[in-house]
């Protein structure tokens, strides 16, 4: 079994996946195959989560901060 992160792609009214080439080359997955997938979402580490190891070292305003890093989080 081999894991990959793949973003998921609206194709008109549904979602889908691109399996990626070197995954359907290892595997040798041909057309009309049926293939079975695990899908487990990826969480997204708030910045609030992780703060507290910073405490004390930074001198921005907190909440500047955290919006700041959810931000980039979010991309």
């Amino acid at each position: 079994m081999e894991t990959k992160d793949i973003k998921v792609r609206k194709w008109g009214n549904s979602f889908g996946i691109v399996i990626p080439k070197d995954m359907v080359e290892k595997q040798d997955i041909k057309e009309g195959i049926t293939v079975r997938i695990n899908i487990q979402v990826k969480d997204k580490t708030k910045a609030k989560n992780i703060f507290g190891i910073l405490k004390g070292k930074i001198k921005k305003d907190t909440e500047i901060l955290l919006n700041e890093v959810d931000k980039d989080f979010e991309k």
